[in-house]
């Protein structure tokens, strides 16, 4: 297979935090001799976390064989997301914040025999679903949901990963849309009916809630600007590992 050099539009403080990452795994590890060095491995899952490059086609490019590339990617991967934040550390640093932003998204993957609990009607596609909590300005993912069959509806996916507790709890603020109706807590959401028909009151809340709007998408489009979220043909029991993984790439980045 012929190969060719590529750039990665990832950050160096991304790669460097995966190698010093592995290095430490494979200290407790006691590993001795790899095909690849940790900074190596390290790019080699950057690459394909985020151009979504097959394994045959980046195995080809480091020298190695498919499989070891598997082997060394799901490692990274697993790796990174042991790291992710949870859900209580989310809490934790959204009560710094005057309000978060909270929202779904659909990460498209390949038909599975069992495909029905996986297709969106909302989106026409199959996929899962995945919670963000975001700070005010959309820029710092706070917290990623493990992913659900793409079936659940956003307010049904925040209740079972008790993001709206645990928010209502910690008295933060939360803005979402208005799939989001009915939430409760402290989440608030757009006011229904015709314009005409609202109080001024209400027309402010809904103006403020257009103008967050593209922070939001701002929020989502930071996963999904890894490529290997935008199309995942991988088992739907590793798209929460990937996701987690990602996040804790952002987080690293970020600071």
């Amino acid at each position: 297979m012929p190969v060719y050099p590529s750039g990665l539009d990832v950050s160096s403080s991304a790669l460097r935090f995966l190698a010093a990452r592995l290095r430490e795994h494979r200290r407790r590890l006691g590993t001795r001799w790899r095909r690849l060095s940790a900074g190596r491995q390290a790019l080699l899952a950057l690459a394909h976390l985020r151009n979504g490059h097959p394994y045959a086609q980046l195995a080809a490019g480091f020298g190695i064989g498919t499989t070891t590339a598997y082997r060394y990617i799901t490692e990274a991967v697993d790796v990174l997301a042991a790291l992710a934040p949870t859900l209580a550390d989310a809490v934790r640093a959204a009560s710094t914040k005057a309000f978060v932003l909270l929202d779904g998204t659909l990460l498209p993957i390949d038909r599975i025999a069992a495909d029905r609990p996986f297709y969106s009607g909302k989106h026409k596609k199959h996929g899962v679903n995945v919670q963000v909590v975001a700070d005010p300005f959309g820029r710092l993912l706070l917290w990623a949901s493990p992913a659900l069959p793409g079936a659940v509806h956003d307010v049904r996916a925040a209740r079972e990963h008790g993001v709206i507790d645990a928010l209502a709890g910690a008295g933060i603020v939360c803005w979402a849309d208005k799939g989001y109706q009915g939430a409760g807590g402290t989440v608030r959401v757009p006011y229904r009916g015709r314009w005409e028909t609202l109080s001024t009151g209400q027309q402010a809340v809904n103006r403020f809630h257009a103008k967050i709007r593209p922070l939001v998408e701002q929020a989502v489009a930071t996963l999904k600007s890894w490529r290997l979220l935008r199309k995942l043909r991988c088992s739907t029991t590793r798209v929460t590992s990937l996701v987690q993984a990602v996040l804790t790439l952002h987080l690293a980045s970020s600071g």
